[in-house]
């Protein structure tokens, strides 16, 4: 839905926005973190993102493209349009200047804020959730929020001092994940932890020095699991608060696995030892 009724050009006496027109000045801010809060938007930046968004996002203010993409991409500007969402012409100039990246793709969706209260996203019955516990880096952060949709996970929750999921790197990186899997965030990761118990779900993190490992069929991986994944330079600390430390072994000379490659692993080995008949389609 939209929360305009603007028509699809851009202001009177012009057809295209620049760099300079006010609602490309205000989408531009939203770069920045303490804008997205303010304001309770963010972008989504290139046409699978927005596509993502057009499909499945609650709220999708505005979509702007350059007269390039808007051919390139038909679709979703008429899919837009059918859901009375603005399409805004913008110049290249200002694409650049809205993007995060070295090759704008001149496409961009501004969306209202898709996490949601930690309740609502483990409401029901889940059986597989990610938590992220003080990742930084938003491409990592994206890159897991991937891997849980894939695997079937039921909920992502950003807890501590994690990366905000909203960051245009983290929103790209998901690949349009983050409109597809209920994502929380909450700032106390031991809150997290026990919204997950009272969930059902048993927490597991990963530790080398761990007595028992993760792999396809372990019965202790059997039933509803939440996989806690720690920073890329620290892990997690024996005192996170996890029910059980499990081991991915190591059997090359490689120091340890990197945090995407540990988190497709182990959402992975729960989504194939889970019983198919409690997987969701």
């Amino acid at each position: 839905m939209s929360d305009t009724g603007d028509t699809q050009r851009p202001g009177a006496g012009s057809s295209v926005f620049t760099e300079r027109t006010p609602r490309v000045v205000a989408a531009r801010r939203l770069i920045r973190r303490a804008e997205r809060t303010k304001t309770g938007r963010f972008l989504a930046e290139g046409a699978n993102a927005a596509g993502a968004a057009l499909e499945n996002a609650p709220v999708v203010h505005e979509l702007f493209a350059t007269e390039q993409a808007g051919n390139r991409h038909r679709e979703l500007t008429e899919r837009a349009r059918g859901r009375g969402v603005p399409v805004s012409t913008i110049t290249e100039k200002a694409a650049a200047g809205l993007s995060e990246t070295v090759t704008p793709q001149g496409i961009l969706a501004v969306c209202g804020l898709v996490d949601v209260p930690v309740e609502t996203a483990l409401a029901g019955t889940p059986r597989l959730v990610a938590v992220l516990a003080g990742i930084t880096d938003p491409g990592n952060a994206g890159t897991v929020l991937r891997t849980a949709d894939a695997a079937g996970a039921d909920a992502v929750l950003f807890a501590g001092q994690t990366v905000d999921p909203h960051n245009g790197k983290c929103v790209r990186a998901s690949a349009g994940s983050l409109f597809h899997v209920p994502v929380a965030r909450e700032p106390e990761l031991g809150s997290a932890l026990r919204a997950c118990r009272d969930a059902g779900l048993r927490v597991f993190g990963t530790s080398g020095t761990a007595h028992r490992f993760a792999y396809p069929g372990a019965e202790w991986l059997a039933g509803p699991t939440a996989w806690v994944f720690g920073s890329e330079a620290h892990g997690l600390s024996e005192a996170t608060g996890v029910d059980e430390f499990l081991a991915l072994p190591v059997y090359g000379r490689a120091e340890s696995l990197n945090l995407a490659a540990a988190a497709s692993i182990c959402l992975y080995t729960s989504a194939f030892t889970d019983k198919p008949e409690n997987r969701h389609a």
